[in-house]
């Protein structure tokens, strides 16, 4: 399906609104796996018996691993040409790794001799990373075969956060007010049953998705239409030195995901609203009731993405996202977090709930408004250099991305560990002394902040606004129709 600008000339890549809402499934496909991931410091401390700050360097230092893993799996996508295309093989692989790396991680490293249980973890997790990085890093890359419309492209962002909304917000609904209930605790069976919900709606969600790139993964698409790049492992360098945006888009998208991902910790929640607040089955009814004030958001950035770009959207959010968690922060240093209460609904529960909403809203957005971004670097590379490398620059994306989701753990574990949880993270029930509630509120809100405002600074200098995507569009268009008249003229030449 291709679109042309008014004037005629610029002919768009564009794509049905079914393909963009079923290939973002693809993210969340590897999204129910962060989730289920995130509660894994609760096996291996609570089932497995392995120290708090173990688990937290293991998960956390792990991802040294993706130093290797990343860089070759973005080689391998560039180079790769199959008769099912670029990117289907490669999210297939990646999800049957995703599958199998979990069911053996949590079904016999408690089982194993104590001496053995942590190596053995450690090694079902760097597979577990090789199969996240197979099937993201076709998330982001292939984006640019999917649509390269600037009116199409901020849709993902929508599909994304409503499904991100169903699996986060919906996931530690069904899991704080019915699987704890249901099995008592962060139990065996607990953890069976929601990796087993997470495994089978994964493995749906990348046969959707395969089914909605099934029409764009071919060599047409790629880049300047060439199926394979003349390009080296070496090349990695010079694309990350001399590519700008590339480089402040790491910037933001990284400090973006330490914001949400210490706010999607499990413990942070405990700590939040079951210590703090003394009500965590509240965080499953509160995350619930936050879903239409996401979705409000999420088309409101959207909205603002189509009409004035990406960049745009994404700065005006995260300076939301940042007044709000300021607020809160100083809000629960003042008032009785104890006092929050749906069922007796006062003014600082509703004040509390706006703040909350807006706080949940952005975390929700902006990670989804990433995603789209790294397909204009992507074509902006094109643009300047000729080369198409969305592998390449996929898994940079990709690498960040797992190594922000595994430093949010280790920052929770080694914060709680310096006010002595050093065996084990705050459990229901623990007395809110001062210490965890500053670390609480710094956890919550703190980071947050923190990560946000570093991304507002690289925002300033990223480059690629709507009127430059206009100009890069327009530039790679016309090399395309230079590439295809000598191609032609070659033709005539060898027939002649």
């Amino acid at each position: 399906m291709r679109d042309k600008t008014m004037a005629g000339e610029l002919d768009y890549n564009s794509a049905r609104l079914w393909q963009v809402g079923l290939f973002t499934l693809n993210n969340s496909a590897t999204n129910l796996y962060l989730f289920i991931i995130g509660f894994v410091s609760y096996y291996v401390t609570g089932v497995a018996g392995v120290a708090v700050v173990a688990a937290s360097f293991v998960i956390g230092g792990s991802r040294v691993f993706d130093a290797i893993t990343d860089p070759i799996i973005g080689f391998v996508i560039d180079k790769t040409e199959s008769k099912f295309g670029k990117f289907r093989p490669l999210m297939v692989l990646g999800n049957i790794i995703l599958a199998g790396s979990v069911l053996i991680m949590y079904n016999f490293t408690h089982l194993l001799p104590q001496s053995l249980q942590l190596p053995f973890f450690i090694l079902m997790y760097v597979v577990y990373i090789i199969g996240y990085t197979f099937q993201t890093a076709c998330t982001k890359a292939a984006q640019t075969v999917l649509t390269n419309n600037p009116k199409q492209r901020p849709l993902y962002s929508i599909f994304d956060t409503l499904y991100n909304i169903g699996i986060f917000t919906g996931g530690q609904v069904i899991v704080a007010s019915y699987l704890v209930e249901k099995h008592g605790d962060f139990t065996m069976s607990l953890f069976t049953e929601l990796n087993t919900y997470a495994i089978v709606l994964s493995g749906i969600f990348t046969i959707l998705a395969v089914i909605a790139i099934w029409e764009k993964d071919r060599k047409e698409y790629f880049g300047l239409a060439n199926a394979t790049v003349n390009t080296r492992f070496r090349d990695y360098w010079p694309i990350l030195k001399g590519n700008r945006p590339l480089q402040m888009l790491v910037i933001a998208a990284s400090t973006d995901k330490i914001a949400t991902m210490v706010l999607r910790q499990p413990a942070v929640y405990i700590m939040f609203f079951g210590i703090m607040m003394g009500n965590y089955e509240l965080s499953g009814t509160v995350s619930l009731i936050t879903i239409i004030p996401s979705v409000i958001i999420t088309f409101l950035g959207v909205r603002i993405a189509t009409k004035n770009g990406l960049k745009n959207a994404l700065v005006k959010a995260t300076w939301i996202g940042v007044s709000s968690a300021a607020f809160l922060f100083v809000y629960f240093l003042i008032i009785d977090a104890k006092t929050i209460s749906l069922e007796n609904m006062g003014l600082t529960t509703v004040i509390f709930l706006i703040g909350y909403f807006l706080l949940r809203g952005i975390e929700q957005l902006t990670p989804s408004i990433v995603v789209p971004m790294v397909a204009d670097v992507a074509d902006y590379e094109t643009s300047e250099t000729g080369r198409y490398v969305p592998g390449m620059i996929g898994t940079i994306f990709s690498f960040i991305d797992k190594v922000m989701s595994s430093a949010a753990p280790l920052i929770v574990g080694l914060v709680v560990a310096m006010i002595g949880y050093e065996n084990e993270f705050p459990q229901l029930g623990d007395p809110l002394t001062t210490p965890l509630l500053m670390v609480t509120l710094f956890l919550m809100f703190g980071i947050p902040i923190i990560g946000w405002v570093i991304s507002l600074i690289a925002m300033k200098f990223y480059e690629l606004h709507s009127t430059k995507m206009n100009e890069v569009q327009e530039n790679i268009y016309s090399m395309k129709s230079v590439k295809d008249e000598n191609s032609s003229n070659d033709k005539v030449g060898n027939g002649n």
